[in-house]
């Protein structure tokens, strides 16, 4: 057997592995990334309902108002 067939069926299982931690590593880094993005939208949604929220409380309160005051 040639140096270089040897060579190679010893670099190509090892670099295999070394491929597939660092595709396992990128998609881990790009997932990351998309969670920290979502979490920006997410917090500016739960700032929207949460204001909505606050409004709708604030119009059951009247709405209380006005029926006790019809009682």
């Amino acid at each position: 057997m040639s140096e270089s067939v040897y060579f190679l069926t010893l670099c190509l299982p090892l670099g295999t592995i070394l491929i597939v931690f660092g595709m396992r590593y990128f998609a881990l880094v790009q997932q990351a990334r998309a969670q920290a993005a979502g979490n920006v939208d997410g917090n500016a949604a739960l700032q929207t309902i949460s204001a909505s929220l606050a409004d709708i409380q604030a119009r059951l309160s009247a709405i209380e108002k006005i029926l006790k005051a019809v009682e």
